[in-house]
């Protein structure tokens, strides 16, 4: 009761800083690195997205989310903890009181998650690793109580640069250890297979526009096609034939919007050869044409 207590506590004071800096519905970047504030009002309308390895936790409302081939019903004070970049889909549900959907992530860091793992001995983690690239449970309180402290820091932006650094530290620290932690241990782990996999999507998203020859690519992070294809699918829920298919959509969503690309050069800029066929993947991956997606999410960033 009294851990209940303080969660119940820290997500009513988190809710307050997120609500005063989500007057509208979208995701709203804060002025520390990597946090996120989140608040959803459409319903029945699927939220389709390629998530980068993150930890959220949900402070109101409720959420269907399909993570590669796995459904989670994530309601208040479930975490999400995802290790690797992965498509999702996502429809947000309100009951009465009517409330709107309000969440919190921040971005995790590779090459922290990697650092912390090299000092530990495998003993230090203390939950098993696992066969998927996420994991979605109760939070525990360190991780709230840090995710509070950061999201404070957005009311003292003299503090960010010192104090924003460290906690982001502690926070990759206490999801290493926590009860999610064998997600990242088992993709960030050197010389386990799932870390080989991990190599793999690295070398595709460095050569995002290139074929893709999968015996080449097994052969380059030292496993069998069979091998490769099985860890794979465990842990994005995509082949990588698919898999570089969702990169290269993503990809080609970031030149539209970041650098105002047209649909048909930033469809070349990936690999396509065939705009239509370009079209034609990315409504099915994001819901609507590359204009029409585009448009809307640049009218969303400006309100």
């Amino acid at each position: 009761m009294e851990t209940q207590s303080k969660i119940d506590t820290l997500n009513s004071a988190l809710k307050q800083i997120v609500e005063r800096y989500t007057p509208e519905e979208g995701i709203f970047p804060t002025a520390v690195p990597d946090l996120f504030f989140v608040r959803k009002r459409q319903l029945n309308q699927t939220d389709r997205c390629f998530l980068q390895p993150h930890v959220s936790v949900i402070l109101q409302g409720h959420k269907i989310s399909i993570q590669g081939n796995h459904e989670y019903h994530i309601t208040k004070n479930k975490c999400i903890v995802t290790g690797i970049e992965i498509s999702s889909s996502s429809n947000f549900i309100v009951q009465e009181p009517f409330e709107d959907f309000i969440s919190v992530f921040v971005n995790l860091d590779k090459e922290i998650i990697s650092e912390f793992i090299m000092e530990m001995e495998k003993h230090q983690i203390p939950y098993p690793t696992s066969k998927h690239g996420f994991a979605v449970g109760d939070v525990e309180v360190e991780i709230l109580e840090c995710m509070y402290r950061l999201a404070e820091l957005v009311d003292k932006p003299q503090q960010i640069p010192l104090r924003a650094p460290m906690i982001l530290r502690e926070l990759h620290y206490l999801v290493l250890i926590g009860k999610y932690g064998g997600v990242l241990y088992s993709l960030y782990a050197k010389g386990s297979e799932k870390n080989q996999v991990v190599q793999a999507i690295s070398f595709l998203k460095q050569h995002i526009a290139q074929p893709l020859n999968v015996e080449e690519l097994a052969q380059r992070v030292n496993m069998s096609v069979s091998s490769l294809y099985r860890h794979f699918k465990e842990i994005t829920g995509s082949s990588p034939l698919q898999y570089q298919k969702q990169l290269r959509l993503q990809e080609a969503q970031r030149l539209m919007l970041m650098e105002n690309e047209r649909a048909s050069s930033a469809a070349i800029l990936v690999g396509y050869e065939s705009v239509t066929q370009f079209s034609r993947e990315y409504k099915r991956m994001f819901g609507d044409s590359p204009h029409r997606d585009t448009s809307k999410r640049k009218i969303l960033a400006l309100q």
